[in-house]
């Protein structure tokens, strides 16, 4: 928990969180989330997200969040906010009251899902591809032929790799599908988030239930250092590079969408008043939030094993190998 006061635990309590929600770190009360939603290290109350919308905000309290929303906030520091057209967004995921929620995500979603039923029936399972002993492969995580494994390596539960390259101190956490993509390492691919068909530098952040779709004539590359924010849906229609160090939101599916849709971090770090682009505001210390998205990427590194040299920095990806 990101509260001071309940750092092991936190609650979550008359609450309804639908569909592939994140409640991450988060004490909740009297909340609804909408499919796909995600509220990360922030209090709750008494609040309804949208689907598909992300919350990182410190406390929020009586709040509609409208679907499609990403808002990540530090009360005296920045404020950033996106907001996805409602009528783009409902191509990948939407959601009428009273009925399942339906989209390309979601489909995405339903035709992997007998892949995960043999780890449930089956006992004892071999592992179908080569782990080092400073790596980790969960239990419960569906690994496909022809994906590698390097050093360092974490790969949690429900995770989804399918003819892939994990680069030394990659992790795949929760919920992640990772096909026909190669990761060169130090990458931190959060909960829900998909890349397919995609070419990922070193240390890339792809945020959580982000979905990054290459396709075989047009492939997806995303340069090195570069900071995928939560929940960015990137749908190439056409070959597209990402620099390295690049900021990039929102609905992206060729190099027009990319120049509305990203910022080079370092451009980034020199905001000090208010700043839009396309659908996105943002006020207040870029270089507080570039170093605060910096730090928080280390620390996931530092704490799943990334760093371990063979001596220091263990962590969870030579923790939980038993």
């Amino acid at each position: 928990s990101h509260d001071p006061e309940t750092l092991e635990d936190f609650y979550i309590k008359n609450t309804v969180s639908t569909h592939y929600a994140n409640i991450h770190g988060s004490p909740t009360s009297g909340s609804f989330l909408g499919p796909f939603a995600t509220v990360d290290l922030t209090t709750m109350n008494d609040c309804v997200m949208g689907a598909f919308s992300y919350v990182q905000a410190g406390e929020i309290d009586h709040l509609n969040i409208d679907p499609g929303t990403v808002w990540v906030r530090s009360p005296g520091n920045f404020n950033f906010v996106y907001r996805y057209r409602l009528d783009e967004l409902s191509h990948y995921v939407h959601y009428i009251p009273g009925q399942v929620p339906q989209g390309l995500i979601v489909d995405f979603i339903e035709d992997r899902k007998q892949a995960f039923q043999r780890i449930f029936d089956v006992v004892n399972i071999d592992e179908s591809v080569k782990v080092p002993d400073n790596a980790s492969l969960d239990r419960f995580a569906v690994v496909k032929p022809k994906t590698h494994i390097g050093d360092n390596v974490l790969v949690a539960q429900r995770a989804f790799l399918q003819n892939s390259w994990m680069g030394k101190g990659a992790n795949a956490q929760e919920n992640c599908y990772i096909i026909n993509s190669r990761l060169e390492g130090f990458n931190v691919t959060a909960h829900g988030a998909k890349i397919i068909e995609a070419h990922l530098g070193e240390r890339v952040f792809v945020g959580f239930n982000s979905f990054l779709r290459g396709r075989p004539g047009s492939q997806l590359t995303v340069g090195k250092e570069s900071i995928i924010m939560p929940h960015t849906i990137i749908d190439t229609q056409e070959p597209l590079a990402i620099p390295a160090g690049t900021l990039a939101w929102g609905l992206i599916r060729n190099a027009a969408d990319l120049e509305r849709n990203s910022i080079p971090l370092k451009e980034m770090s020199k905001l000090s008043t208010k700043f839009s682009r396309g659908n996105m505001f943002f006020e207040g210390n870029g270089a507080a939030f570039v170093t605060g998205f910096r730090d928080r990427i280390h620390h996931i590194l530092e704490s799943n094993g990334a760093l371990y040299d063979g001596k220091n920095n263990r962590g969870h990806a030579q923790k939980n190998q038993n």
